[in-house]
């Protein structure tokens, strides 16, 4: 046995996770190289040694979860390498414009017939509201309600939205409430989608970074309420100030602001090596310091809530409709690829499960708002 697998093995039993053990999150080696990666390349390794075919498990999303509560990341040394990469972050905008579209080009971008079989009908890729239902199709129209209530949409509003993804929420409250939309996104791909999905709507679909507000924008009208449904984690924390004041600016006195994001438990400026390198080039979560410094001055915090617990039922809602199509999918996709987005969906169910991550809901206001908010649930 090598020092690193000892090491390895030692770390892995402060998770109550066993080397070939007989239980579900139990990891299974199939190359022993997989020892001295983990030890030298930390979470990025775990994840490209699983892409390699190294190691298995069979619950994969319990084994993130155990590891993620036990904190090993901090406990395996981080090379020089990863080291820079986050100096790095600290340093540089790395969500300038030109950045910002290689997210829509490696993952938006990649294949509406895969999102839209691993997504179910709504083509919704946020988290859903699991309130007294388990389907995901069901929790998925919740969260759009969910939303359309907290900003008390009536019939007429203008809306602005701030990253569009399918175009899910935009035909919700269009066709439910009565809303007019104007929708902005950076993916080729789910603007050519939520512009077929929304003929016939009060929707307009502007292909442009949330920025260029001389394009969606260029009379500079004041909207009743904004939106921001899982655009947050590409914002980046050097531009949370610029992004909010921008989304003031454009509402009307009072109008109301829902933010929907992922939420990191600390304050960071990057993302997890893996996910930063195979799923979200340039992301990173925001922490609830970085966004309330933002929001100082410029909005009145109206209402938090969390339910990140629901991401977890989400993504393994995705996986299962992964594996169920695979076979639609193979075809134009190898088995590395088949990997990869398994380690993707699971690790993230995991991370949720842990609570090393929350999904917020946060509701502003713009200046004086007569009356006491209706926090709904």
């Amino acid at each position: 046995m090598t020092n690193a697998q000892r090491t390895i093995e030692a770390l892995l039993g402060l998770a109550d996770v066993k080397v070939n053990g007989d239980r579900p999150w139990d990891i299974q080696i199939k190359d022993q190289r997989f020892f001295a990666r983990v030890l030298k390349d930390a979470s990025l390794g775990l994840g490209e040694s699983f892409m390699d075919g190294w190691w298995t498990c069979l619950a994969l999303d319990e084994l993130i979860c155990r590891l993620l509560r036990a904190d090993l990341e901090s406990k395996v040394k981080k090379n020089g390498l990863l080291v820079a990469k986050l100096v790095w972050s600290k340093l540089v905008n790395q969500q300038t414009k030109s950045r910002a579209k290689e997210v829509a080009e490696v993952h938006y971008n990649l294949d509406n017939e895969l999102y839209g079989l691993m997504l179910g009908k709504t083509m919704s890729y946020t988290c859903a509201y699991f309130k007294n239902t388990e389907s995901l199709d069901v929790a998925q129209d919740q969260k759009h309600d969910l939303i359309c209530r907290k900003l008390d949409l009536k019939p007429g509003d203008t809306v602005l939205e701030m990253g569009c993804g399918w175009g899910g929420f935009a035909e919700y409250a269009a066709r439910n409430y009565g809303c007019k939309l104007v929708s902005v996104n950076i993916s080729t791909e789910q603007v050519a989608y939520a512009k077929e999905r929304c003929k016939g709507l009060d929707v307009t679909f502007h292909l442009c970074d949330y920025r260029d507000h001389n394009i969606y924008n260029p009379q500079g009208i004041q909207f009743d309420k904004a939106v921001s449904i899982g655009m947050c984690e590409h914002v980046g924390y050097k531009n949370y100030d610029a992004w909010l004041e921008l989304v003031n600016k454009q509402l009307k006195p009072g109008g109301l602001f829902l933010l929907h994001t992922i939420g990191g438990n600390v304050s960071t400026t990057t993302c997890e090596p893996w996910t930063q390198k195979y799923i979200f080039p340039n992301g990173m979560l925001p922490s609830v310091t970085q966004l309330a410094q933002a929001m100082e001055g410029v909005f009145v915090m109206e209402d938090w809530h969390n339910f990140g617990p629901y991401y977890d039922k989400t993504l393994m809602g995705w996986y299962d409709n992964f594996i169920a199509n695979w076979d639609k999918l193979k075809h134009r996709y190898d088995e590395r690829f088949y990997r990869m987005w398994t380690y993707y969906l699971l690790s993230c169910a995991g991370m949720f499960r842990a609570r090393d991550a929350g999904l917020w809901q946060i509701v502003m206001s713009k200046g004086a708002r007569p009356g006491v908010y209706d926090a709904v649930r």
